[in-house]
Formats: C-alpha cells, structure tokens, sequence
C-alpha cells in the first residue's frame, strides 16, 4: 500500500532539512508552494507541517511562515517506550544489535529498583539501537526473570522488545522516565562511534504493571547529535492547578 501523501511530503522534508538543503533558520515552502510542487491539497500539506513542527524541525504558525529549527529530530514522551514506534513516526527505519543477553544477578542499585532481593537473577540485556544503519543508542535493560525469560530464546534483532513482550500478553503499563546527561564511558563510545567522554542524552526507565510492580529498568544513552526531547505543557485553568510538598 502506497504511503498517504502527508508522510510522503513529511519525509521529503525531514530529507531536505537533514540535508541541509533547507538550513536551520530558513523558511520552509509555503503552502501554495508545497501544494503545486507535490500536487496536494492544502490538507496534507498541514498534517506534514504539523508533524515536522511536533518533532521540533520546524517552528511558526498562525499566518506565520515556518522556518527551519533544528535538523535532529526530536522524541515526544509520547513514544519513549518504543525506540522502533519513534523510528517509524519520524520516517527512519530502525535497527538493532543485540552484544549481550543473560540471566544474572543484577547490580544492588537496580536490584532495589525493581525491588528484587541482593541475590535474585534477572535478565540483562545490551543492544545497540540504529536509525537508518546509523549508530544512535545504547541500550541497557533489565527485566524481572519471569518477564525476561520469553527474551532468552527470542530473536532481538528483528524487531521491538515491547511489543514481544506485549504480544505475549505482559502488562507494560506505566514508565516513569528520568532525564539527564552522561559522559560516554568505554562502551558507549565503542558501540556509538564517539569519543570517550562524551556527552550523551541518557533516559532510565522505569516500567511497571497496572499493579504498579516493577517489570523493567532500562539505561539508555543516545548520540546527542542524533536525538532530542521534546516535552509539550499545556497550562492549566489556575483552579485546577495544585501544589503538595511537606
């Protein structure tokens, strides 16, 4: 089945911005432009640039001619969970390389995370993640036994771990994400083709079922050069708006 053409004209433009055709601060076709060029209505022509502007290539609106931004895509919390569901949303194809997989205790700090005992085994994972063949993130999971068993004879390079698991009717209900920056130690840089020590996007996670008991912690450093966060606030009416502390 052939694309619509709103992801035709998204990907074409991602293309040129990646490029450099279209360089950070200039301004993006008009409309009546994109739609004589691609033979489009103005409909598709907005859904692309709604798109390019929610993954934060693009910026202006409101009778306001779009310029370009940044030329890294940047991941909506929206789709953290799924390194592959981002890939595909932006127009790339993802990739990965599984270096290691194994039944071990794990280090106390993630033992206390998933609220495992000192000497409980788990399954640990290393896996190079890729946009287009090209070295993005490095990822480091580890799942309580009874989820991550199903993983020890699964074949992980051929597609997204969460939605194996899902098919497999485990719960991946809430993750909790905390944000921050790392420099890249020895792994890291060999895995993503950086210098040691540099600066990384890291993202752990947190995943729990319905019941709130811990599934998951994962690690994930990406390239900086490669992705960014985009985090989308709406402001709330003042009476609905509520602050705790002690």
């Amino acid at each position: 089945m052939a694309p619509s053409l709103h992801l035709t004209l998204a990907a074409e433009l991602r293309r040129r911005i990646r490029s450099g055709a279209l360089g950070i601060g200039e301004p993006v076709p008009s409309e009546a432009q994109l739609c004589r060029e691609f033979g489009s209505s103005r409909g598709p022509v907005r859904q692309a640039l709604a798109a390019l502007r929610e993954e934060g290539l693009i910026g202006g609106g409101q009778g306001r001619r779009a310029v370009v931004l940044d030329a890294v895509e940047s991941q909506p919390f929206e789709t953290f969970v799924s390194f592959s569901r981002w890939a595909q949303a932006i127009g790339r194809a993802p990739g990965q390389h599984t270096q290691e997989i194994a039944l071990r205790r794990p280090e106390p700090a993630v033992a206390a995370a998933l609220h495992l005992d000192a000497d409980t085994p788990a399954v640990q994972l290393l896996r190079l993640r890729l946009l287009d063949g090209e070295p993005a993130m490095v990822e480091r999971s580890t799942f309580v036994a009874a989820v991550g068993r199903a993983l020890l004879d699964a074949d992980l390079d051929t597609g997204s771990i969460y939605e194996f698991l899902t098919g497999r009717g485990v719960d991946l209900h809430t993750a909790r994400h905390t944000l921050d920056a790392i420099a890249a130690d020895a792994v890291d840089a060999a895995l993503l083709g950086v210098p040691e020590g540099a600066p990384l996007l890291r993202e752990r996670r947190l995943t729990t079922d319905a019941t709130g008991a811990p599934l998951e912690w994962s690690d994930d450093r990406y390239r900086s050069d490669i992705a960014t966060v985009t985090i989308t606030n709406t402001r709330r009416s003042r009476a609905a708006m509520t602050r705790t502390g002690t």
